[in-house]
């Protein structure tokens, strides 16, 4: 069952009647809706079995079994997985070394949706994996297509909950139509401790009134426009641990100028080539793959915000 551009899905968690929105749209409305709001939720995407083996996926990354990740602390005598999984709150490029995460990167349910919203060819560039235990923050408002520049306006983001994602945990909150302008807006520093280390966006015209909170059941898919704005607020510590794996996708037919170029590449010629097929044909595959990011933890205040 596909539910679109609503702010509940089914089945939802019971203790947020007031956000039980329930859309009665059929699949091929998935385009429009995503097209119209630049998100789409799909509960059910992931199975019961599919989302506990990556809740356990990450206690094993964060252990250190899986292999190296840039910044991860060795586990000390007494840390136990509760302790390791509210150290951090990000860690990216998990799918470099966790073959369950790189599965589930081209999950078929996956590929499905976003060969609807921009394929039939399609690449991924990126996975994150978010631990926001009680007491850590959230990240200000922002745009991906910031961070992950396409030609083609073909970023999405597919966002997928590892948990029960609600308000008190620190759920994903986004303004609905926000991608349509097609503007990326100015960016800057902030000493809001409400929000991790990343900068914020500001100077669009919505207000924080006009957010919708996006509270959805875990092993649910919330499907992103890259150039939606979208925030997400602290865990409040009340209802535990929000984990939720993040990745990033575009159409394969697109050049992906992401990062600084090498010496002497002038910058329309780049293509970041480190990425995955998931759907269709790579057309530039000629240009071959390479293994350029590394998995690394995301710091949080806890660290410090100086870059």
């Amino acid at each position: 069952m596909f539910v679109y551009g609503t702010t509940m899905v089914n089945p939802v968690p019971a203790r947020h009647p007031r956000y039980m929105t329930i859309s009665t749209d059929t699949p091929s409305d998935l385009r429009r809706r995503y097209e119209q709001d630049g998100y789409a939720t799909v509960p059910g995407i992931l199975s019961a079995d599919e989302t506990e083996a990556l809740r356990a996926e990450t206690l094993r990354i964060y252990k250190g079994e899986c292999g190296q990740v840039e910044g991860l602390l060795p586990a000390a005598p007494g840390d136990t997985g509760d302790t390791l999984l509210r150290r951090y709150i990000c860690v990216h490029h998990p799918h470099k070394i966790s073959s369950v995460i790189r599965d589930t990167l081209a999950h078929p349910r996956i590929v499905d949706v976003l060969v609807r919203l921009i394929g039939p060819d399609v690449k991924a560039m990126q996975s994150m994996l978010f631990t926001k235990g009680e007491g850590k923050p959230g990240q200000a408002w922002h745009q991906d297509e910031f961070f992950i520049p396409t030609r083609d306006r073909s970023l999405t983001a597919a966002w997928i909950a590892l948990d029960d994602a609600t308000v008190e945990n620190g759920c994903l909150w986004v303004l609905p139509g926000s991608h349509a302008p097609g503007i990326i807006y100015p960016d800057r520093e902030h000493d809001d401790e409400r929000f991790d280390c990343t900068v914020e966006s500001y100077g669009f015209p919505y207000a924080d009134g006009d957010a919708v909170p996006v509270e959805v059941a875990a092993g649910t898919a919330v499907f992103f426009n890259g150039y939606l704005l979208h925030r997400s607020l602290p865990n409040t510590g009340r209802h535990g641990l929000r984990r939720a794996l993040a990745n990033h996708y575009m159409n394969a037919r697109s050049p992906l100028p992401w990062q600084s170029p090498p010496p002497g590449v002038h910058v329309g010629k780049y293509d970041f080539r480190d990425v995955v097929i998931v759907a269709g044909e790579d057309p530039y595959a000629y240009k071959g793959y390479r293994d350029i990011a590394r998995p690394h933890v995301r710091r949080d205040r806890d660290g410090g915000c100086d870059r």
